[in-house]
């Protein structure tokens, strides 16, 4: 969510050069030492939400039952309703349908991949340890198998089209709670029952060799699916670079241009963009790789999530199906680097699984019922909107919080949610934080930001070996992202002594 985290506020030159999290001690009680530090200037303008609790002893509490916009803490709670409520071995298939018949290697008719909400088809690690076997996956992983399937099956030929079929989810693809400018990055991608490179295009931006000439723009996975104009220019290198925040697309088309400015000498990096039809998407690149294994596609790809199409084909044999990677490994990117399309799309898969469809609505209701069931939560203490907290209409309380981690803590399943959530020092989204602390490697929490919003939620694992459970939401404040984030972490570090 890195657009989302930008503050604009001028502040003072020795606060701007606090970047790190206050280790020097401060006296007096735990409670007195965290109200010095939430009622420092300029942290004290903020809405602090503070909760922290030692095996059910509450250590301190600042307005710990009232509303907060959580950001992406959201993401505890689908990840632990899916780690409790679906089956361990949980695994999503996506299956082939020959619609026509079959001869002598030729399917006379449409090919159609229906999904049922795999998102993990895309380049990424799902562990902490990358180089552990069959951790990381490149973009094609999953469409290169379910080809070489097809393949092995003896077609040759599909005179019609390949169809993404996505109607195992609902046809509404876009949240209406979500910004409309945030619908063009990868971060607010459509959620439907297929996906494929976390239905978006990575766009690598290297600046020209001059000022004013055009920056180098080139994109991943290209699938011939693009049209692409580059209007952006290279700046001064003194400038700062403004081609991130302007790339567009012209509704209702694949056509997208960049604007703005690369400074000059500043390293390539890549932004994230979202494509419209995550089923044409997916449908596109598995048509691709069928090509490249020798299996024409005459009519090319197409999409649909009217659930009455194909419906008839559905109730028969597959041609091939492709079971995707377990429950753990499609948590794992939603809590260790937040990763916001993976929680929406496990948020349809438990409205589809448990509640009966896969929609925003029915995967809240299952959420709901969780947390006040299972639990044991207030009702009144949460009011969700979304699986991932893009939504500024998820309400949670910092104590609601903290009884949902506890509550995990000691859970029989809870061997996955553990391991996907953010630890001090590892791979993740506290990979850099509390470095040179006395909690280095010893913080396990979820991370959370969005304009004027920044949330910490977790465990502190102290070195006499009890363990801390905690929730901190600032909400409404004007300070830059760094020295939020450092002033929260000086709170966990007050928190553990």
């Amino acid at each position: 969510m890195r657009k989302l985290i930008l503050a604009s506020l001028t502040i003072s030159s020795a606060l701007a050069a606090q970047s790190k999290p206050r280790t020097a001690p401060l006296r007096g009680s735990l409670e007195r030492r965290l109200t010095t530090l939430l009622d420092q200037p300029p942290f004290n303008r903020a809405n602090w939400g503070v909760y922290v609790v030692d095996d059910g002893k509450v250590l301190f509490a600042r307005n710990a039952d009232r509303f907060y916009v959580p950001a992406s803490n959201t993401k505890l709670v689908v990840s632990a309703a899916a780690t409790v409520l679906l089956p361990a071995d949980y695994r999503v298939t996506t299956s082939v349908y020959a619609n026509g018949r079959v001869d002598n290697g030729v399917l006379h008719g449409d090919l159609v991949l229906y999904g049922r909400g795999d998102p993990t088809w895309s380049e990424r690690c799902f562990s902490v340890d990358s180089l552990a076997p069959g951790a990381c996956d490149s973009a094609f992983t999953a469409v290169d198998a379910i080809a070489d399937s097809i393949r092995a099956r003896g077609l040759k030929r599909v005179t019609g089209k390949l169809v993404g079929d996505g109607s195992y989810f609902e046809p509404v693809l876009v949240h209406p709670g979500w910004n409309a400018w945030d619908l063009n990055w990868w971060y607010a991608a459509p959620v439907s029952g297929l996906g494929f490179h976390d239905n978006s295009v990575d766009f690598q931006i290297t600046p020209g060799a001059a000022v004013d000439q055009p920056p180098k723009i080139t994109w991943n996975p290209d699938l011939g699916m693009i049209g692409f104009e580059n209007r952006a220019r290279t700046g001064p290198a003194d400038s700062g670079s403004t081609i991130g925040d302007n790339f567009f697309r012209r509704p209702g088309t694949l056509d997208i241009w960049a604007e703005g400015t690369a400074a000059l000498g500043r390293a390539p990096w890549i932004e994230s963009f979202a494509l419209p039809d995550p089923n044409l998407y997916a449908a596109r690149a598995l048509a691709t790789a069928l090509q490249k294994k020798g299996v024409s596609i005459e009519g090319g790809a197409a999409s649909t999530t009217d659930s009455t199409v194909y419906r008839a084909v559905r109730l028969s044999t597959p041609l091939t199906e492709y079971l995707g990677r377990p429950l753990p490994d499609v948590i794992f990117p939603i809590l260790n680097t937040s990763q916001n399309w993976f929680a929406e799309m496990l948020l349809k898969i438990l409205g589809r699984e448990l509640a009966g469809a896969g929609s925003w609505e029915k995967g809240l209701e299952v959420e709901k019922r969780f947390l006040i069931d299972s639990v044991k939560i207030d009702s009144t203490a949460f009011a969700l909107d979304d699986g991932s907290g893009l939504s500024a209409g998820n309400l949670v309380t910092p104590h609601a919080f903290v009884q949902l981690l506890d509550y995990m803590y000691r859970h029989p399943k809870r061997a996955p949610f553990l391991a996907a959530l953010p630890h001090a020092q590892q791979p993740g989204s506290l990979l850099k934080r509390f470095v040179g602390t006395p909690l280095e490697g010893r913080v396990r929490a979820k991370t959370g930001s969005i304009y004027r919003v920044n949330t910490l939620s977790g465990y502190i694992e102290r070195a006499d070996g009890r363990r801390f459970t905690f929730s901190i939401q600032a909400n409404g404040h004007s300070v830059p992202g760094r020295q939020m984030l450092a002033q929260i972490d000086s709170l966990v570090v007050q928190m553990a002594r």
